[in-house]
């Protein structure tokens, strides 16, 4: 059935922070409830700390999820001298091989087993994405979630590789297969029911959801941002453009166009410089971009749809940034435009996800496009800004 008003709970969930966004159709926009909190990963991790600092241990269960900051948690416990237990799902968090896991020090229980610890061993649950949580802050203000029509979550997932196989090469083949196989950003999106089996963490997600009673859609994070991206007025002005979402961990640009996606790489933030970025970014223009290049560089990879060179690269907002890192192109000679969709560039995921449930499903697509088109059309600036 064809819905008239939708209103959908977006959930951004990066390494730094977990962003939310209330999207309601009947609404502006611009009108939208919105927090910006700290990410799960980090909140463990600031469980984890004052752990290790009190000279106690841990005991980790419930569901695979972000690691970084949580698995640094974990070593300053070891570090302190207090025990790490964990259940195998939890366990997962920091690395798909368990036996590694072992290694590092964290010692391997089951449920039953967790229950039978001493009550000075600190209980931490491990999920992603706590809907009830949210539902319970939500209320805090009078704001009720039990009419959404749909729940979106984005994360971050390296897939589930084979022992034999790098995970950044398994990350990048499933990057290039989506493309190859559907060629739009929304194609990261999956309602729960058809997460591929490999991409464990968007299946932790599904698997642990609760406290709703509608549908679920998953997504990756960065092409949630960059498909968010897009709603900024002058980044849709441009036919031709690059959007690159700098995150905390990762890099990843898409070079896009009317016909779609026309090359994409990804790479570990940490390991480059402006200057490294730039030179990605002119090649990826220019079509000269290659997976070897970026892969022996410790990135994911790259892939190039078309490898004509981009017309007018050179022009302005030709390169657009997003991401919690973005300032890397600060003063940069690409002279990047720092997208602001509906006014707000740390929402730019959770606009992503909206347009991705209008994408997969499309009973809910009319009233979120419209809310979202009109809404664009009103503050579409008629000149261009950039400098």
């Amino acid at each position: 059935m064809i819905k008239e008003k939708v209103k959908v709970l977006a959930v951004d969930i990066g390494t730094g922070t977990q962003d939310v966004l209330l999207f309601d159709s009947r609404l502006d926009v611009e009108n939208s409830f919105k927090m910006v909190l700290p990410s799960p990963t980090m909140m463990v991790f600031r469980r984890l700390e004052a752990i290790a600092q009190n000279g106690k241990s841990a005991a980790l269960h419930g569901f695979l999820m972000g690691g970084g900051p949580s698995s640094w948690g974990t070593e300053r416990v070891l570090k302190a001298g207090g025990k790490v237990y964990a259940t195998p799902q939890a366990a997962l968090s920091f690395n798909d091989d368990l036996e590694a896991v072992q290694n590092s020090g964290i010692t391997l229980i089951s449920e039953d087993e967790i229950a039978a610890l001493p009550d000075d061993i600190e209980r931490i649950e491990l999920r992603d994405f706590d809907f009830l949580a949210l539902r319970q802050t939500f209320s805090r203000f009078g704001i009720s979630l039990d009419d959404l029509d749909a729940v979106a979550a984005a994360v971050f997932d390296h897939g589930n590789a084979p022992i034999d196989i790098s995970d950044r090469q398994f990350r990048f083949d499933y990057l290039e297969d989506r493309i190859r196989s559907q060629n739009r950003l929304s194609a990261f999106a999956y309602p729960a029911e058809d997460i591929p089996a490999s991409m464990t963490r968007l299946q932790a997600v599904a698997n642990s959801a609760r406290g709703f009673d509608c549908p679920l859609v998953v997504m990756d994070t960065a092409p949630a941002a960059v498909l968010g991206a897009t709603f900024d007025p002058i980044v849709g002005a441009n036919p031709e453009k690059i959007i690159v979402n700098i995150g905390n961990f990762h890099t990843l640009a898409f070079r896009l166009s009317a016909a779609g996606i026309e090359g994409v790489f990804e790479h570990h933030t940490g390991l480059l410089k402006r200057p490294d970025l730039e030179m990605l970014l002119e090649k990826l223009a220019q079509g000269t971009l290659t997976h070897a290049e970026v892969f022996n560089g410790h990135g994911h990879g790259a892939f190039m749809v078309n490898k004509s060179p981009m017309q007018e690269f050179g022009s302005k907002n030709r390169v657009v940034v997003t991401g919690p890192r973005r300032s890397m192109l600060a003063n940069s000679y690409l002279k990047p435009y720092n997208a602001v969709p509906f006014g707000d560039m740390m929402i730019a995921g959770c606009f992503g996800l909206v347009e991705a449930v209008a994408s997969v499903r499309p009973e809910l697509a009319d009233p979120i496009r419209s809310a979202m088109d009109l809404s664009q059309k009103m503050h579409n600036a008629p000149w261009d800004v950039q400098d």
